[in-house]
Parts: structure tokens; C-alpha cells; sequence
């Protein structure tokens, strides 16, 4: 199944609404990325903030409880943060840097999407007095997983 009916089932099922323009950009504002969240977590709008000035045009849905967003999206159980997103078809889950983000677009790899587990210390978001090392995973919905990134 292509990553573009992917979208569409996981945004309808979701209950995003879906435009019929389908490039990476809307007018030059940006690449659209739909994220979820809780109404009162501020390292996901600090996460957001990141994405905004990274070029990215995030649309924000706030909801009190993600659970069924994380599992409809495929996002395995031992991968979950505190926020989900979809872009270009890809689930990215947790504080996944823009940068990465932008490579997952652009090679267009065979997964479901990619994670940041937990809310590492100096990952977009959860800045702090340190940066602790961490990796972001790419995962399949057959439960494959394997390292994307490096952070250290």
C-alpha cells in the first residue's frame, strides 16, 4: 500500500480533514504536518514552535487523551511520546528534530514513520542545561525497527 493511501486511511480514521492538493507545500508557507497533542503539554508546543521556525506549517489538534491517535497510527507501544504527528504520509512520534523530518521526505523510505521514545533531555522541545545522546527509530507496521538517526 503507498505511503500516500497510508495518509489518507490514518487521516480519516483520525478525522483529519484532507485537502485535495497533495504537494509538500501549500502558497510557499511550508511543508503541512497535522499534530496531536494534549491542550495543556508544553514541550509539544515548544516542539511545534520548532517545526514553525524550521519552515514547517503545523496544524495542531488538541486532545486530552492520544491513545487512540498512537494506536490507529501504528505507533508501537515501547515508541510513544508525549505527542504524534503525520507528514508526507509518515507518522513521527515524540521529539523528532525537523531536520530528520526533512530527510524522512526527501528518501522516502519504506516505514510507517519515525520516533523519539521518551522526551530526551536537548531534543527539540526539552531543552535543557545538557543534551543527552539519543537515536530516532524507524518503524514498519510489521514491528520492524531500526536506528534513523543518531543524536549526540
Amino acid at each position: 500500500m503507498k505511503r500516500s493511501v497510508i495518509y489518507l486511511v490514518l487521516a480519516a480514521l483520525c478525522g483529519v480533514p484532507v485537502s485535495a492538493q497533495t504537494s509538500s507545500t501549500r502558497g510557499g508557507r511550508g511543508t503541512p504536518i497535522e499534530v496531536y497533542k494534549t491542550p495543556t503539554c508544553g514541550c509539544c508546543a515548544k516542539w511545534v514552535d520548532h517545526l514553525k521556525a524550521e519552515g514547517f506549517m503545523p496544524t495542531v489538534h488538541e486532545q486530552p487523551d492520544l491513545s487512540s491517535v498512537k494506536s490507529k497510527a501504528g505507533v508501537p507501544p515501547q515508541l510513544r511520546s508525549c505527542h504524534t504527528a503525520m507528514v508526507g504520509g509518515y507518522v513521527v512520534e515524540g521529539h523528532v528534530p525537523a531536520d530528520v523530518i526533512r530527510k524522512l521526505l526527501t528518501e522516502k523510505p519504506k516505514v510507517t514513520g519515525v520516533a523519539v521514545a521518551g522526551m530526551p533531555v536537548g531534543s527539540p522541545g526539552m531543552e535543557g542545561d545538557r543534551t543527552d545522546p539519543y537515536d530516532v527509530i524507524a518503524f514498519t507496521a510489521g514491528g520492524s525497527t531500526s536506528v534513523y538517526a543518531k543524536r549526540n
